[in-house]
């Protein structure tokens, strides 16, 4: 159930409802799909929390008591509250154009800083191993090049060089693009796999299918790119879907749940106490490059991190403090 239409009469002349307009909005910044479905989310919880009235009559007292009640009786984390404050604000200045003083005093959840998991270079073995097929392949992706998740299962054909032993990889985290290396480990099973990729998507071209979503609204400016090989995902969907912002038909990449589901019963097979996820691998590969003596600035540009001290965390889980400090216990 959506709010009421805040604009006016719901005649075809009325302006577009305040959440189409929110929608509206979010593609022309380009923001993904799922971001979308979370700020929509929000504000509608948000309106109908206040009673459904209009978010211009509401200030910064009424957000703070929505994002207060998320907090006490939601109980959600720092980082659930702070993503419901950015899809309100959002909504104040990108969409109602209120720049308004109030805005910047409401109150930044604090959320932990926690040091992140890491397997030893044995129990990544030992996880990689319990895995097969696809999910194999992404995971020792993930492990062999300090990959995020999401940036693995959207990585297109085009952007993998294998005579480079090199892969670009597009709009990561602040849509930034950067390169990191192709393990030669990697580059007989990746080929092997995008030959049956590739023979997929010449099945789904001879049913009229076999276009892919592409990004900035490029398939405007270039009709036919979409079916063209490099454009596709190295990792599409078992099955066909409709796009929810297009209405085609089309092949999207794998849903990232099932190697999700995969790493996790793996871990509790091996009896491991840690809680390993997918992010865990990337994790243990900062860590590792660092063990084995690799600049910290070489990790950064590596992992994609714009400040180094975002990568500094690593030095923490060496237990060195990033000075090789020897503990005064030990030299008794």
């Amino acid at each position: 159930m959506e709010p009421p239409n805040y604009s006016g009469n719901s005649t075809s002349n009325s302006p577009p409802k305040l959440l189409d307009q929110v929608r509206d909005r979010i593609r022309v910044k380009h923001y993904s799909i799922r971001t979308e479905q979370a700020y929509l989310d929000w504000i509608k919880r948000y309106i109908f929390f206040h009673d459904k009235q209009h978010p211009k009559n509401l200030g910064a007292e009424d957000i703070e008591r929505f994002l207060t009640h998320l907090a006490v009786n939601g109980k959600v984390s720092a980082s659930t509250q702070n993503q419901a404050k950015s899809a309100i604000l959002f909504l104040y200045r990108e969409v109602m154009e209120m720049e308004l003083r109030w805005l910047d005093k409401v109150t930044q959840a604090k959320a932990p800083k926690r040091l992140p998991v890491v397997l030893t270079v044995s129990e990544v073995q030992a996880v990689l191993s319990r895995l097969s097929g696809t999910h194999a392949l992404i995971a020792s992706l993930l492990y062999g090049t300090g990959m995020r998740l999401m940036e693995a299962i959207r990585l297109r054909v085009k952007d993998v060089d294998f005579e480079r032993h090199e892969i670009l990889v597009r709009e990561g985290k602040g849509f930034k693009d950067r390169v990191t290396m192709l393990p030669e480990a990697l580059v007989a099973p990746l080929k092997a796999h995008l030959v049956k990729v590739k023979t997929l998507h010449e099945e789904d071209l001879a049913q009229s299918f076999g276009e892919v979503c592409l990004p900035y609204a490029l398939d405007r400016k270039y009709p036919n790119a979409g079916h063209e090989w490099g454009w596709q995902y190295c990792f599409p969907s078992v099955k066909l879907s409709l796009d929810p912002r297009s209405g085609k038909t089309r092949r999207h990449h794998l849903d990232e749940k099932g190697l999700q589901r995969a790493i996790k019963q793996a871990v509790r097979d091996l009896g491991l106490v840690k809680p390993a996820t997918p992010h865990t691998l990337r994790h243990s590969f900062a860590t590792h490059l660092l063990q084995s003596g690799y600049d910290i600035r070489t990790v950064q540009e590596l992992l994609g991190h714009s400040d180094v001290s975002t990568t500094m965390i690593y030095t923490h889980v060496l237990n060195r403090g990033g000075r090789g400090v020897e503990s005064p216990l030990d030299r008794l």
